[in-house]
């Protein structure tokens, strides 16, 4: 053989033994697995399931939908239908848009990373262009509720 010459045979280590408990853990969990996504608890894809989420009797009496939709990002950046506007120019177009729909409903859809002061400009633009608030009032009146 190669290693006689240099009597290499003799300096090699002796194979690792082999960790039988990483194979038997392997296996337990493979059989584990199996039982848990066999079992009759787990749904097959595919099949129906008729589960319906309960509603309250009345709960949709006085909604209605948003008749106008705002997001506003981060940056501070405010995006109509009509594309990007600046605060001032939001007010100019509530109030343009206020006058062409009755009853206008604002939907202001903001993240969590959105400064308080700027939802509340944008707030207070709507019910000053004539805005109303989710509970149906026209918020330009003292009381009136969040836009």
């Amino acid at each position: 053989m190669i290693t006689r010459p240099l009597d290499l045979a003799s300096r090699l280590r002796p194979p690792p033994a082999a960790p039988v408990a990483l194979y038997l853990t392997a296996a337990g969990l493979l059989a584990l697995f199996f039982t848990v996504f066999g079992s009759r608890f787990v749904l097959a894809p595919g099949l129906a399931v008729d589960f319906r989420l309960p509603r309250v009797a009345g709960a949709e009496a006085g909604a209605r939908p948003a008749t106008h939709v705002v997001t506003i990002i981060s940056s501070g950046q405010i995006f109509t239908p009509e594309g990007l506007r600046k605060l001032p120019e939001l007010g100019e177009w509530l109030r343009a848009q206020a006058r062409v729909t009755p009853q206008p409903l604002l939907l202001v859809r903001a993240g969590t990373d959105v400064a308080a002061d700027l939802l509340a400009e944008v707030a207070s633009l709507a019910r000053a262009a004539g805005a109303a608030d989710p509970g149906g009032r026209v918020g330009s009146g003292a009381g009136a509720g969040a836009v």
